[in-house]
């Protein structure tokens, strides 16, 4: 399928407008950035400027030739005059006096046309006439007829501009347009003021895409000051509003405003011009904040004009402001209502959805609890089979393990009658045979008893350990590593294993296991304090962790 060629070339061209357009936005949107940031940063520039002055001051006073004073007064001239029109109009008025004192008229006219050039900033046009008229620019030398010109296609022009009848207006605009021709033939064409005032020449007579051509070729490769930047960024504004180029037109004044505050200038166009261009464009913020700037620096630099044409604008978008100000007051209002509102509704949802939780949580509990109750059933269940058959077989073990004991203690209670039925024959036989020195002896002597006893702690130990086969080990466990008991042969107990053994099989009466081995009370004691001393963790829990062994 083929695209037709029309459809095409619209859709590239499209295209291109649309990355044109795109591009223009991000350059308005980084010239704004701009523009705030030197706004934000307006103290600084004030210094600087505010530098420059103290040291053209600081100059003025430690010179003694006149001539370099009056050139020095014009520099501060020059600084002041879209600065602060008193302060320029002052130096003016210091100018003449010291020309008259030096004698020279040039400098007296220099002088008078500098304070005439400052009375038609402030709107004070015949006191500017007046003093123009005096002058015959014959008697002017070259250097100051562009001067002349300037002043006087400036006075012309503002007089045109506020001329209230039309035949006077027409009358204004041709002494303009005469004296700008005068300024282009008065200046070269490569300088910027020939350029400029060819520019605005063909703003005028309704050429404004030649006055961007004019323009745009004389800045490029052009190293300008920001003050002139400024005077060409504006000039270029006005071409660029004429040719209905808004976007172009806005970033033209961006630069201009730019260039405008960095250079400390407060008698200006363009960030007014500005404002009411966001003013029409809706963004009544920036454009009542820029006008507001606009209004103190004019009113700070005393420039009556600009005060004026403020004054003519400002209340505009202040009202607009104030009522946009006072209708979002309204909507906020409005929306802290509903947003109450919605809030309560919103508390109220929650406290019933909480509510609900909770019965969920408590029935997500229970079943819980009850899953866990099924479980622990199945694992008791498990638990009990196993238990049953571990039961099953512990009760086989133990019938083989209480026959074998029952045959011991069966074996060894036979063995004990033989033993006493023996010993009763042999003291039966000394009565009878009346040998009762031997018989004493025989009462008296204690090795008999000595060696049950020892059969009998044998028996014990080996009977325990059959029953807790790790008993020593687990016992061991218990105490320090360093103080671990350890009988001298295996498959015994020394006294101390003995009388743990007891308190493992529940006989934990000191009385009963002091008789059993056949101890002092007070020995028991000891050595259940000192074992307990040993201990690994609480001393107090050892015996008690004893008892445990086993099981």
């Amino acid at each position: 399928m083929t695209i037709p060629l029309k459809r095409l070339i619209f859709s590239v061209v499209l295209f291109c407008m649309c990355l044109v357009a795109r591009a223009d936005k991000v350059l308005v949107d980084s010239l704004m950035d701009q523009l705030e940031d030197v706004i934000a940063h307006r103290e600084v520039f004030l210094a600087a400027k505010e530098k420059r002055l103290e040291d053209l001051y600081a100059a003025l006073k430690s010179e003694k030739d006149e001539r370099k004073r009056f050139y020095l007064l014009t520099d501060l001239y020059v600084e002041y005059h879209p600065f602060n029109s008193d302060s320029a109009y002052n130096v003016s008025l210091r100018q003449e006096t010291l020309a008259k004192r030096i004698g020279d008229p040039v400098l007296v006219t220099n002088a008078r046309m500098n304070r005439a050039n400052i009375l038609c900033t402030t709107g004070m046009y015949s006191e500017t006439l007046a003093f123009m008229d005096t002058m015959r620019l014959c008697m002017l030398p070259e250097y100051l007829h562009p001067y002349y010109y300037h002043i006087k296609r400036t006075l012309y022009g503002l007089l045109a501009d506020h001329a209230a009848f039309p035949a006077e207006k027409r009358e204004y605009r041709i002494k303009t347009e005469m004296y700008r021709d005068s300024i282009m033939k008065v200046n070269a064409p490569s300088s910027i003021p020939y350029v400029l005032t060819k520019a605005d020449a063909l703003n005028n007579s309704g050429n404004p895409a030649e006055a961007v051509r004019v323009l745009k070729g004389y800045l490029e490769g052009k190293d300008i000051s920001v003050h002139e930047q400024a005077i060409c960024a504006w000039t270029l504004s006005e071409s660029y509003g004429l040719l209905g180029e808004r976007d172009a037109q806005k970033v033209q004044l961006l630069i201009s405003s730019i260039s405008d505050l960095r250079s400390t200038v407060r008698e200006y166009v363009s960030l007014r011009q500005l404002a009411l261009l966001l003013y029409e464009e809706g963004d009544l913020n920036r454009a009542y904040d820029f006008m507001k700037i606009a209004l103190e620096d004019a009113t700070a630099c005393n420039a009556r004009l600009r005060i004026i044409e403020l004054n003519n604008s400002y209340p505009m978008i202040n009202a607009v402001y104030i009522d946009t100000v006072q209708k979002q007051k309204m909507e906020l209002k409005k929306t802290i209502i509903i947003i109450t509102v919605l809030i309560l509704l919103l508390v109220l949802l929650m406290v019933y959805l909480l509510k609900q939780m909770r019965r969920i949580s408590r029935a997500r509990k229970e079943i819980e609890v009850a899953y866990d109750r099924l479980n622990e059933l199945t694992d008791k269940l498990k638990s009990s089979n196993e238990k049953l058959s571990e039961a099953n077989n512990a009760i086989a073990e133990n019938s083989e393990l209480k026959e074998v004991y029952i045959g011991r203690y069966m074996d060894q209670c036979l063995g004990y009658i033989e033993k006493i039925d023996s010993y009763r024959k042999s003291v039966g036989k000394l009565l009878k045979s009346g040998k009762l020195e031997e018989l004493k002896k025989l009462v008296k002597s204690t090795s008999m008893t000595d060696d049950e006893l020892k059969l009998f702690y044998d028996s014990f130990d080996k009977t325990f350990l059959n029953l807790f086969p790790a008993f020593v080990e687990d016992f061991n466990a218990l105490l320090l590593p360093e103080e671990a008991i350890v009988p001298k042969k295996a498959g015994t107990l020394n006294t101390e294993l003995r009388i743990f053994a007891l308190i493992r099989l529940g006989i934990t009466d000191s009385d009963k296991i002091a008789k059993f081995l056949r101890y002092s009370l007070t020995t028991i004691y000891n050595y259940r304090t000192k074992v307990r001393n040993k201990a690994l963790g609480d001393r107090n829990r050892l015996e008690a962790e004893i008892q445990k062994i086993g099981r």
